[in-house]
């Protein structure tokens, strides 16, 4: 589908393409969510955040149809996901995705355009990809990162509407993501919906229009990224290195919250860094390399799991 189509296709239908109305799905004792309920609007790109086991996984894979809710309802372009993506409406990169073996990245990806009635053209999917210049190379040849971009390839080879990623970028290294998420946003910037579940605050940060905070299964927080730091105003991060200085000492510090200690480096979240750095300072007068930053996504992503999971 051309560009114009696809605008002209989105300006006919409402505005809501995935819609979770009350969802919950069970695996025996273990909730893996529970009542959740959100939107997503045409043309977002929406990062589903949480930490591993919260439940973003199960929720990608009922919006894909993979699994049944066992209550509630998910409506995706106003019908069951199974419909839309049999139209080739939906593509999706799940984790840990395997590729084939023993084919060209070109082979490969004509083998799932062949699949599609209106497939995206092979030079596109290879250029949105940035994989023109291994087209003719060997699957298993393939860096780790190359190989990421295939399973992109692949995902958008059908010209989809609706793109899911569910952790992408778990196993690449920082080069590797950004490089990623650059193809990521020129797909999304010719019009397409994209989902992906994440638990890098960085790249909710930076990618994301709307993020939606999962804890335990439920939905704790929804809204932009700057509102979701605007949750976090008044809380701050103090970090120092010290040696001798135990981690539940400064655990008792005035206005601290929460502490994570590494071999020599010490960081505290605090809501008063000022009354914090005075009592730490009483107590280990000879701390080194003392940083103070404002609140960000990081204490924002604290606070609300930490009230999420009370």
């Amino acid at each position: 589908m051309s560009q114009d189509a696809r605008q002209s296709t989105a300006s006919a239908m409402p505005d809501a393409i995935v819609s979770f109305d009350n969802v919950t799905r069970r695996f025996g004792d273990v909730t893996a969510i529970e009542r959740l309920s959100f939107e997503i609007g045409r043309g977002e790109t929406v990062a589903l955040l949480g930490p591993n086991g919260a439940g973003k996984t199960t929720a990608t894979e009922i919006l894909l149809g993979l699994r049944e809710p066992d209550a509630g309802d998910v409506r995706l372009y106003g019908g069951v996901p199974s419909d839309a993506i049999a139209r080739g409406r939906v593509g999706a990169m799940l984790q840990d995705a395997g590729v084939p073996q023993g084919v060209t990245v070109a082979e490969l990806v004509d083998l799932i355009r062949a699949l599609y009635p209106d497939p995206l053209s092979r030079e596109d999917a290879l250029r949105l990809s940035d994989l023109e210049g291994v087209a003719g190379r060997r699957v298993e040849r393939l860096s780790g990162g190359q190989r990421q971009r295939v399973r992109l390839a692949l995902a958008l080879s059908g010209d989809p509407e609706l793109l899911v990623l569910d952790e992408p970028t778990a196993a690449l290294d920082v080069a590797a993501r950004r490089a990623f998420w650059d193809r990521v946003q020129a797909s999304a910037a010719q019009g397409r919906t994209v989902l992906f579940a994440t638990h890098r605050l960085e790249e909710a940060d930076q990618v994301a229009d709307q993020v939606l905070v999962l804890v335990g299964g439920r939905l704790v927080a929804d809204g932009t990224p700057n509102q979701m730091k605007a949750a976090a105003v008044g809380r701050s991060v103090v970090s120092f290195t010290a040696d001798g200085l135990s981690a539940e000492v400064v655990g008792r510090l005035p206005a601290v919250e929460s502490v994570e200690a590494g071999r020599k480096r010490v960081t505290l979240h605090t809501t008063d860094p000022d009354l914090t750095v005075r009592a730490l300072l009483q107590q280990a007068p000879r701390i080194e390399d003392l940083q103070i930053s404002s609140a960000g996504l990081e204490e924002a992503f604290l606070q609300l799991t930490r009230e999420g999971g009370s």
